[in-house]
């Protein structure tokens, strides 16, 4: 990935939302092996230049910091919602005081 690009992806392996939008329909005759997890890749794009400024911050930081990238990832995917929408948004003000 380039440095332009997202510095952390959220993915769905490509047979697995098939099977999923294929069992949502009631097809294939997968109901008697009951339902499919949902199987979700993160992708971490070493080459963004935020990675690269996380790795050098103290632990603390790492993982608040780690964390944000991760919701705004769900978020870009529509995969945030309820409460953890609640604490990234109270992790965003916090993080810009």
């Amino acid at each position: 990935m380039s440095e332009t690009e997202a510095p952390i992806v959220i993915t769905q392996p490509e047979f697995m939302r098939r099977m999923m939008e294929q069992q949502k329909m009631g097809g294939g005759g997968m109901s008697m092996f009951g339902g499919f997890p949902e199987m979700y890749n993160l992708v971490v794009n070493t080459n963004h230049p935020v990675i690269g400024s996380i790795l050098k911050k103290q632990k603390e930081n790492k993982q608040k910091l780690a964390k944000q990238l991760t919701d705004l990832a769900m978020l870009s995917q529509g995969m945030l919602k309820g409460e953890e929408m609640t604490k990234f948004i109270a992790r965003s003000i916090e993080l810009m005081k």
